[in-house]
C-alpha cells in the first residue's frame, strides 16, 4: 500500500509538477524517459542480486529508503538538467521495489498465506486514495507538497519491508537473466506486455495535462485516475473466479481489446461522461495484462530466477517500451493534442493481431495459478 500510494501520488502528477516547474512538453518528455531508461539497467541488475543473495527483504527495504530519500529532489530542483539528475537517482532507487514487492507477493500466494488479487488489490486501493487527495491538494495548494508525501510513503514502505517475515531462500544458482530469456513463452510476454502496458505512455505522461488544457480540475482529474484504480481493485478482489478459465491468452486479448477501445474514445473526446468509461477499461487494458503476466511468470520461471524474471519484465517488457513511447509522446502530444491516442490504440491492435496469430502458446502458461 506505502508502494502503490507513492505511485498514485506521482503517476498523475508528476508531470504536471514538471511542467509547473517551467519545463516545456519535450523536457517534460525527456525527464519522464530518462527515469524509464535508467530503471531499464537498475531493475534487472537489482533482481539478479536478489536472485544471488536469496532474501529480498533486505534490498527491499534498503531501495524504499534511498527512493525516499532522493525524491525530496524534485522538491527541490529547477531546470531540466537538475531535474534529469533528480530523475536518474531516484529511478535508480526505486526501479526493483514493485518487482520484489510483487514476486514476494506471488510467493507467499503460493505458499497459501493469503490471495493474490486481494493483497493487490489492496495495495491498489492505497493508489486510489492518494491520486485523490493528491488532486484535492494540487487544487488547494499546488504541487509543491507531493514530493515530501511520496518522500513519507517511501519510508513507510522501508520499515515494512523491514518487518517482514523470511521467505525460503533460493540462491545458489547463477544465470537467472540467461535462464528466463531462453523461455519463449517469456519473450512472448516481453513482446505483448510492452505493446500492451506502453500504450499506456501517454496517459501517465500527458493525461493530465491534457485534462487540465481541456478544463478539468485537478480534483476531478485526481478522481479520474482514481476510477481508473478502482476498476483495477474490483478486478483483482474477483480474478480468482475467472484467471484459470481465461488463461494468459484470454486475458492478454481483452486487453488489448478494450485498450483500443479506450485509446480511441480518449483520443476522439474529453467531455467527462466518455472519460469516465474510458477509466473504467483500466481493469482490461492495465489489470488483465498485469495478471496475465503474472501468471506467465511464476508459471513458466523457476524459484531461484525469479527475481530477475520480474525485474526483466518490468525493465524490458515494461519499461523500455515506456521510456521510447513517453519520448515520442512530447512531440506527439505537441503536435497532435488528444488526437495523439489513436497512437497508442494502434500499439493494442497490434497486440491483438500477435495474440490471434500465437494460437494456444506454450501449455505450461495455462496452468492453474492456485491462490496466486
Amino acid at each position: 500500500m506505502a508502494l502503490l500510494g507513492a505511485v498514485g501520488v506521482f503517476l498523475p502528477f508528476l508531470p504536471a509538477l514538471l511542467a509547473a516547474s517551467g519545463l516545456s512538453s519535450t523536457e517534460v518528455a525527456v525527464v519522464l524517459a530518462a527515469g524509464s531508461a535508467t530503471r531499464i539497467i537498475s531493475g534487472p541488475l537489482a533482481g539478479r542480486l536478489v536472485d544471488a543473495l536469496g532474501d529480498p527483504r533486505r534490498l527491499l527495504a534498503i531501495a524504499a529508503l534511498l527512493a525516499g530519500l532522493t525524491v525530496g529532489g524534485f522538491g527541490m530542483a529547477s531546470g531540466l538538467l537538475v531535474f534529469l539528475l533528480v530523475q536518474v537517482l531516484h529511478s535508480s532507487a526505486q526501479a526493483p521495489l514493485l518487482p520484489i514487492a510483487e514476486m514476494l507477493t506471488v510467493q507467499g500466494a503460493r505458499h497459501g498465506l493469503f490471495d493474490y488479487g486481494r493483497v493487490r488489490g489492496f495495495a491498489s486501493l492505497a493508489f486510489i486514495v492518494f491520486a485523490t487527495l493528491s488532486g484535492i491538494v494540487v487544487g488547494q495548494v499546488g504541487h509543491a507538497p507531493l514530493p515530501w508525501i511520496v518522500a513519507a510513503l517511501f519510508l513507510c514502505a522501508a520499515l515494512a519491508a523491514s518487518a517482514l517475515p523470511p521467505m525460503p531462500r533460493t540462491a545458489g544458482r547463477k544465470g537467472g537473466l540467461r535462464e528466463a530469456w531462453r523461455l519463449p513463452a517469456f519473450r512472448r510476454l516481453l513482446l505483448l506486455s510492452g505493446l500492451i502496458q506502453g500504450s499506456h505512455a501517454l496517459y501517465y505522461s500527458f493525461g493530465t495535462i491534457h485534462w487540465l488544457a481541456e478544463g478539468h480540475s485537478p480534483t476531478v482529474i485526481g478522481l479520474l485516475w482514481s476510477e481508473g484504480v478502482l476498476a483495477e481493485v474490483l478486478l483483482f478482489l474477483v480474478a480468482r473466479r475467472f484467471v484459470d478459465r481465461l488463461g494468459w491468452r484470454g486475458l492478454t486479448m481483452i486487453a488489448a481489446s478494450f485498450g483500443l477501445i479506450r485509446w480511441g474514445i480518449t483520443g476522439t473526446t474529453a467531455w467527462l461522461p466518455a472519460l469516465a468509461l474510458a477509466q473504467a477499461m483500466h481493469a482490461a487494458s492495465f489489470a488483465c495484462q498485469h495478471l496475465a503476466a503474472m501468471r506467465t511468470l511464476v508459471e513458466l520461471v523457476p524459484p531461484h530466477a525469479q527475481g530477475s524474471a520480474q525485474t526483466l519484465h518490468a525493465a524490458i517488457g515494461v519499461g523500455l517500451p515506456l521510456g521510447v513511447l513517453t519520448l515520442a509522446a512530447g512531440p506527439l502530444y505537441a503536435a497532435a493534442g488528444g488526437s495523439a491516442y489513436w497512437a497508442m490504440a494502434a500499439l493494442c491492435a497490434i497486440a491483438l493481431v500477435v495474440v490471434l496469430l500465437q494460437g494456444g502458446g506454450h501449455p505450461a502458461a495455462d496452468q492453474p495459478l492456485g491462490k496466486s
